[in-house]
């Protein structure tokens, strides 16, 4: 049955560079359900990768804070939880595959020794026992028990990847936070990455934030999609309702500039200018400077962020009319 069981609320998460304060997220709020996956799309600096660390609270120390919000995971507040409860859920409850393998995998310690590792950190196992299911979950993502001896230099930028999934499922985590987990990979490895993801969170049941730009892995992966643009979700819903009905100026645009084998324009279409800097962000509609269909009101007002059918959500005054 489904369950929520993750629930942000207002989530703000800000980073001070010099005497500047940079808004990364601005007030963001979804629910997950078990074992659904959500997907996070958005440019680059939209502020995806932040909202993941902070579900994990692994934000730097310096320069950067949650500065407002909740995060409920199984009825309990992680934002409220010390820093010594905190390591106990992280890898346990809430794992994260981090985009780049090469700086996610200690260089000096066998691939097995960092499985291995996060097993004791977590369960009750001996030394032995640590080993022997480090050893499986290899085997799990396609690796030979063998190499459980060898260094990260000598696997390739795919077999990385796939020892970091194993290290984030090695604790059967309720929650596995995606960081653009094939943005390293050719196409044919990305397609094997992706379908081992999606056949290991079945296995499992686990809940899954995928965090991407390309809207062809949320297609074949993500049941609710929430596009993000300057630290805002600008539209919400199902992956049919976004993808069929999309609403958001801003969603038609990453749509328009995609290629489509069916249609003979002869260029894309590119959303217009540059994200805004986030330390200085446009009084009303972040998106204003770039849309088209801006008016007035969208220069001066704040959007609210209205629902437009059951289930489906849009932060813009001419959501459904467009």
């Amino acid at each position: 049955m489904s369950e929520k069981f993750l629930e942000v609320k207002d989530l703000v998460v800000e980073y001070t560079s010099g005497k500047k304060i940079i808004h990364a997220v601005n007030g963001v709020s979804f629910t997950i359900e078990r074992g659904q996956t959500l997907g996070l799309v958005g440019e680059t600096g939209a502020g995806k990768t932040s909202i993941a660390k902070a579900l994990l609270r692994i934000l730097p120390d310096r320069g950067a804070r949650i500065a407002g919000g909740e995060v409920i995971l199984n009825g309990q507040d992680l934002l409220k939880k010390p820093e010594k409860e905190m390591l106990k859920i992280r890898g346990k409850q809430i794992a994260m595959i981090f985009q780049d393998p090469m700086t996610a995998l200690n260089p000096v310690m066998t691939v097995g020794g960092q499985i291995a590792e996060t097993i004791r950190l977590h369960e009750d196992v001996t030394v032995e026992g640590s080993k022997e299911k480090a050893c499986e979950m290899l085997e799990m993502v396609g690796i030979p028990r063998e190499r459980f001896s060898e260094y990260p230099h000598q696997f390739s930028g795919g077999m990385k990847q796939r020892v970091v999934i194993a290290m984030a499922l090695a604790c059967d985590p309720e929650l596995l936070l995606a960081d653009e987990p094939t943005t390293a990979l050719d196409v044919t490895i990305q397609a094997q990455v992706l379908e081992m993801i999606n056949d290991l969170k079945q296995k499992y049941n686990t809940s899954m934030i995928l965090i991407t730009h390309d809207l062809g892995v949320v297609a074949e992966t993500c049941d609710q999609v929430a596009i993000i643009y300057a630290g805002e979700i600008v539209e919400f819903g199902s992956k049919e309702q976004v993808f069929r009905r999309t609403a958001h100026p801003y969603t038609i645009g990453l749509f328009d500039s995609l290629p489509n084998l069916y249609d003979d324009k002869p260029r894309l279409t590119p959303i217009p200018g540059l994200p805004p800097d986030p330390s200085d962000l446009p009084k009303g509609c972040s998106f204003s400077p770039r849309c088209k269909n801006c008016t007035e009101a969208c220069k001066q007002n704040e959007q609210p962020f209205k629902e437009i059918e059951p289930g489906h959500f849009c932060r813009c005054a001419l959501c459904g009319e467009v």
